[in-house]
């Protein structure tokens, strides 16, 4: 591991040369204030260096922990590219392998960053990586990491404790392999059935979700910021779940928020939680308000981050919040991956050329630009004059000040031992698995079959493997030698794979095929079926409780948390309303927490107690 920069003070005092000038300069004393080392070091950056740190852009690892030299599959530069010669160091990392080999990769990249003129060190950051979602524009399922409940399966639980005992395994772990920000939690509101992404949030009610938001957000940052800690990101300013017709704003047929139950305060006040308590930064959504009236006055209909009445007004003046406000990604230019496109999310100001979007999202209030690298771009606003050099320093300093705290300037690397015992470690594992298990919800069980008990059985079963199976009693191949027939099914989405990403979210109808239900009801003529939905999005899942002796829902469960599940560990309750139509779904306010007569209700759910 290379300390290319590290030296001591004839007085005993050790500290990163970062600028190699012999000297230990001000922003370089571990002693001193953060926020002095801060200005003493914004005074030094030439233009050049304060630009680069405004973005935030994508990264992969190489195989082994090395650094790619090109792009990656996602990644538009190689890394040496972009942290070398653009001077960016900030980076959501996507593709990683072990836990060895991604704190290789990670002290590598500091590496990397030592050589630039003043050793500003890279913040390596993450969507949430420890559930079941895969999904490489959201989120990425466990690998290596200790696998949990999704967020939603948290909320399904809704105990503080489970919920901090999560944030303080993930906090652990990123901070093991050198990741120090997390691009969650997210904080919006599951309003609106058939929007993609209600699996990362903590459910429908706003005083839960405030509740589990801020357990979270402590167990990443704990109760400031330091050298242990993971900067948390609340997202998606000011709650991205009121979509129209649930499409998401990803893409240009889902840019529109609406509020016509005009609950628009229960989606902000996850977000004033979440301020008052320190988070290190807010991401606005991409969606653009249609319709949306605040304090009397019509809020501009462009998309969130280019929206000034929104974060300068409403977070910086309202709210009261000056850390870092980071864009969500690629707002300023069009995505091309192969044959694929995904156009910016410049929702309302399509017109404007990549430049003029970066300047309008300057002047709304913005400081960095998610998943862009475009340092050219800006650095040609500041030379013609439409952004100031001032305008740059504001947002810089709010940025190099979380990397102050975080102490990445003093020592940015990490113990490749130490990760390979951090990550995935037996305790952790167990506790994400009991919680997997507990998660899981009853919905159904008028004849009593569940708990299941013994394994004196023959059980059919689908969607799991048989291995887990054979915990509930012997395997078999045909329902019609069965004494139990055990399905998981997923919940209905209509595919889509025009544009770049749509593959992955999972939109449209929350209808199952009409014949799903008839051949339940067939397998039931040869034995009770039990049958488990991961709900992603709230099914209409009236005609399939109907056809069977029992449902439950899981929320990001593995088969044997399934098993155990099963075998009466279940206790979680409905994060939301199940509607009990597609009709009613139509019908319902985007904005609305809940139906005025759902199927099931939020909070329904047959806890089955753990087995003595």
């Amino acid at each position: 591991m290379s300390r290319l920069r590290r030296s001591t003070t004839p007085d005993g005092v050790s500290y990163r040369d970062l600028n190699g000038n012999g000297r230990l300069d001000p922003f370089e004393d571990s002693r001193l204030d953060p926020a002095e080392r801060t200005s003493d070091l914004l005074g030094r950056l030439g233009l050049d260096e304060k630009i680069g740190l405004l973005f935030h852009t994508v990264i992969e690892s190489g195989p082994g922990g090395t650094v790619l030299d090109g792009p990656g599959a996602i990644s538009k530069s190689g890394t040496r590219h972009v942290v070398v010669d653009k001077g960016v160091n900030h980076f959501n990392v996507h593709a990683l392998g072990t836990a060895r080999e991604a704190a290789r990769w990670h002290n590598a990249v500091q590496e990397l960053a030592e050589t630039t003129p003043h050793g500003i060190p890279v913040t390596i950051s993450t969507d949430p990586r420890h559930g079941f979602s895969e999904n490489v524009g959201a989120s990425f399922a466990a690998g290596h990491f200790s696998q949990w409940p999704e967020p939603l399966g948290i909320a399904a639980l809704g105990d503080v404790d489970v919920c901090r005992r999560y944030a303080e395994a993930v906090r652990s772990e990123y901070v093991a392999v050198g990741i120090r920000a997390a691009l969650h939690p997210t904080l919006d509101l599951a309003t609106e059935p058939r929007w993609a992404r209600q699996m990362h949030t903590f459910g429908s009610d706003p005083r839960l979700v405030s509740e589990l938001g801020l357990e979270f957000l402590r167990g990443l940052q704990g109760e400031r910021l330091g050298p242990g800690s993971v900067a948390g990101t609340a997202k998606h300013f000011p709650g991205g779940g009121p979509q129209a017709d649930g499409e998401d704003a990803h893409f240009p047929y889902g840019r529109e928020q609406v509020y016509p139950g005009g609950r628009f305060a229960d989606h902000l006040a996850p977000f004033r939680e979440a301020v008052a308590a320190g988070t290190a930064a807010v991401m606005p959504y991409y969606g653009m308000p249609v319709g949306l009236d605040l304090d009397g006055g019509a809020v501009p209909e462009v998309g969130f981050g280019f929206n000034e009445r929104i974060i300068t007004g409403l977070l910086r003046g309202e709210l009261g919040y000056d850390g870092v406000v980071l864009t969500d990604w690629e707002l300023v230019n069009d995505n091309h991956v192969g044959d694929q496109v995904l156009p910016a999310r410049a929702w309302g100001v399509e017109h404007l050329d990549p430049a003029g979007r970066m300047q309008l999202l300057l002047e709304a209030g913005c400081d960095q630009f998610g998943g862009e690298e475009c340092v050219e771009v800006l650095a040609g606003l500041v030379r013609s004059g439409r952004v100031s050099e001032e305008r740059i320093d504001a947002s810089a300093r709010r940025v190099l000040l979380v990397k102050m705290q975080l102490g990445l300037f003093d020592d940015p690397f990490v113990d490749e031992d130490a990760a390979e015992a951090a990550v995935g470690s037996p305790d952790t594992v167990a506790a994400g698995l009991e919680a997997q298990a507990a998660s899981v919800t009853v919905l159904a069980d008028e004849g009593g079959l569940l708990p299941l008990e013994g394994t004196d059985r023959r059980v059919y079963v689908e969607g799991m493997p048989v291995e887990a199976a054979r915990a509930l009693g012997t395997v078999v191949e045909r329902p019609e030698d069965a004494d139990l027939a055990v399905l998981r099914l997923a919940a209905p989405h209509e595919p889509r794979s025009d544009l770049f990403l749509e593959a992955w979210f999972h939109q449209g109808s929350l209808d199952f095929p009409p014949g799903l239900p008839v051949r339940l009801a067939r397998l039931r003529a040869h034995c009770p079926v039990v049958v488990d939905v991961t709900l992603d999005r709230p099914a209409v899942l009236g005609p399939v409780i109907d056809a069977v002796d029992a449902v439950v829902a899981s929320f990001g469960s593995g088969a044997p948390a399934l098993v155990r599940a099963l075998q009466g560990e279940a206790r979680g309750r409905l994060p939301f309303d199940l509607p009990r139509s597609m009709a009613d779904v139509r019908a319902h306010h985007p904005d609305q927490p809940g139906f005025d007569d759902p199927l099931l209700p939020r909070g329904h759910g047959i806890p089955l107690g753990v087995r003595v």
